[in-house]
């Protein structure tokens, strides 16, 4: 348990008749960033919220930095709630202060933080523009900069990234990188899979309220086969009896999943019979289509069974 940040066994949510989160497992390493990826309505908010003790579960159990009950443990946390909320009428320095002051962190402490953090992020200018003068991105790293001024053990992010031009997102992305060097652990949820697949150290993937998947990006992608591109230098007759069943024609050549015993025999085959190779590339899954393809898994699995 020393090793991790975060664990939750067999938590469970209902609102009214509908079970939101049904025995989700989480375990989260310490200084890892651990995404919790699932479409929208999936539960992923439901299960932050519940780790953090805003809510409390119908069932399971959970530990927060080591702490049995949450909130013992939430002057060492950050978090970046899913809907956005700051007092427009405070400048940029004094929403961060007032953020950190919540946590514990002196005012005068919390000031002199902002206007650094600020002024490393980009936004020295608008250390003392009022909130309802800044842009929708802008305001949103400001939150994620009083989250974090505190200098917290764990930060909890809630689709971080919802809203965010490509810029402000480099901006996130470079931020959240900066406090997992810093040694804090993140734990983020998103739907968005280019996110999940640069920074995510390790991930699990909720649908129907249940965990479909844990492990690293890798893992994932490795649930489903390579695809083989295949050019032969040649279309001569019979070619395709020697393809794999799945083959399917693809602009000159064919793609086709990758042999179970790997591309060798196969291209061996290919060249004793004078098909040649012409072009031939192997092509890794993304992790949007591993996705894709768990949570399409699980709606067929959850098709007319009883919640």
């Amino acid at each position: 348990m020393g090793d991790q940040a975060v664990t939750a066994t067999g938590l469970m949510k209902r609102f009214g008749d509908r079970r939101v989160v049904d025995g989700v497992d989480l375990a989260v390493p310490r200084g890892a960033i651990y995404g919790v990826l699932g479409p929208n309505g999936a539960g992923k908010t439901t299960t932050l919220r519940m780790v953090l003790g805003i809510i409390e579960p119908d069932g399971g159990a959970r530990t927060l930095l080591g702490c049995a009950h949450p909130r013992d443990a939430s002057d060492r946390v950050g978090y970046l709630p899913e809907e956005r909320g700051l007092y427009p009428g405070m400048k940029a320095k004094e929403a961060i202060a007032f953020m950190g002051s919540l946590r514990g962190l002196p005012w005068s402490a919390g000031r002199a933080r902002a206007v650094e953090m600020l002024a490393a992020a980009g936004l020295g200018d608008a250390a003392d523009r009022k909130i309802r003068k800044l842009s929708k991105g802008m305001a949103q790293l400001v939150q994620l900069l009083g989250s974090v001024v505190h200098r917290p053990d764990l930060l909890v992010l809630d689709e971080p990234f919802s809203g965010l031009d490509p810029v402000n997102q480099e901006k996130l992305e470079a931020l959240i990188l900066a406090e997992r060097d810093r040694g804090a652990t993140i734990l983020f949820s998103t739907h968005v899979m280019a996110h999940a697949e640069r920074l995510c150290d390790r991930l699990a993937i909720i649908a129907g309220g249940r965990r479909r998947f844990e492990g690293t990006v890798d893992d994932a992608r490795a649930t489903l086969p390579a695809r083989v591109h295949y050019q032969p230098r040649q279309r001569s007759p019979g070619i395709t009896a020697l393809l794999p069943p799945d083959a399917v024609p693809a602009g000159e050549g064919w793609r086709f999943a990758l042999p179970a015993d790997g591309i060798e025999p196969l291209l061996a085959t290919l060249i004793a019979a004078d098909h040649g190779i012409a072009g031939l590339s192997i092509e890794r899954p993304s992790l949007h289509e591993a996705f894709v393809r768990i949570v399409g898994a699980a709606a067929d699995d959850d098709d007319g069974a009883p919640r």
